[in-house]
């Protein structure tokens, strides 16, 4: 009788490749399958053994290359084939990942299973754009909300009211498509229109786009600037530390697209600066 396989549901970090974790890498380094989403760096791939089958999961908004359901059972059925399955998901697995429903699967079909933790985009994309979650001259805590509910439902389960009142740090992960009506809906319920808003897109990757402004006019801002998803939205007064933190976007070579003409392998250290 085969002995059955084991499948690992590892955060692959918010882009920067070199926020994998060192378990991340050593289970990509020895899957026989890596099942990866949209949002993965494809430089991660490369960590991969070879040969590995690797199979492109999709799961971007109304994009899904492999339908969720259908996806799960890939999990199963190539975990029962005696293979070890790398499941790498954007971020962190259980943060918006939807890693919970794919463990409950792997647990009701007995199949035996681990969690790798990732580096989030909650706290990454505004470290890499220059804005501290927590300062202790401005607040000790934070919301994280998302901005992309089910479709399904006819009514939002975030008490909008309630998070417009609590203190410090919002957080909104998959809301730029509707940051015109998250703005209208934290004012309505008593935020300031002056509140301090930025939006960061595509975060820690050559790619990264930062705006800001206030609740007031962001949605004119992100549409100024055609401003779509993935973005972090972070909502504060630490937003105004962003002028003199911002490290990473004033790198010498930042937003700059360069041709290094060598293998993909001797150019990592020139590509990481």
């Amino acid at each position: 009788m085969k002995s059955k396989g084991m499948v690992y549901l590892v955060g692959a970090g918010p882009g920067d490749a070199g926020l994998l974790t060192l378990r991340g890498a050593e289970l990509l380094a020895r899957a026989d399958v890596v099942v990866y989403d949209a949002l993965v760096n494809p430089d991660l791939l490369q960590l991969a053994s070879k040969p590995v089958e690797i199979i492109y999961g999709g799961k971007r908004a109304n994009d899904h290359a492999i339908p969720q359901d259908e996806l799960n059972r890939l999990l199963i059925a190539k975990a029962q084939e005696g293979k070890t399955v790398v499941r790498l998901k954007g971020g962190d697995p259980y943060i918006f990942g939807r890693g919970g429903e794919e463990a409950e699967e792997l647990a009701a079909a007995k199949i035996p299973f681990e969690i790798v933790p990732g580096v989030s985009s909650v706290a990454a994309a505004p470290n890499y754009a220059g804005i501290p979650l927590t300062h202790r001259d401005y607040c000790s805590s934070f919301t994280v909300v998302t901005g992309h509910e089910d479709p399904a439902r006819k009514e939002s389960d975030i008490d909008w009211a309630r998070l417009a009142g609590a203190p410090g740090t919002k957080i909104v992960l998959m809301g730029a498509e509707r940051i015109g009506q998250i703005a209208e809906v934290l004012r309505a319920n008593g935020m300031a229109a002056a509140t301090p808003v930025a939006m960061v897109r595509w975060g820690t990757t050559g790619r990264q786009q930062s705006i800001a402004g206030t609740l007031a006019d962001i949605a004119d801002l992100a549409a100024a600037k055609n401003f779509s998803a993935p973005a972090v939205t972070v909502i504060g007064e630490v937003v105004k530390l962003r002028s003199k933190l911002n490290w990473f976007e004033k790198r010498p070579l930042f937003g700059q697209r360069i041709v290094v003409t060598r293998t993909r392998e001797q150019a990592s250290q020139l590509s990481s600066q």
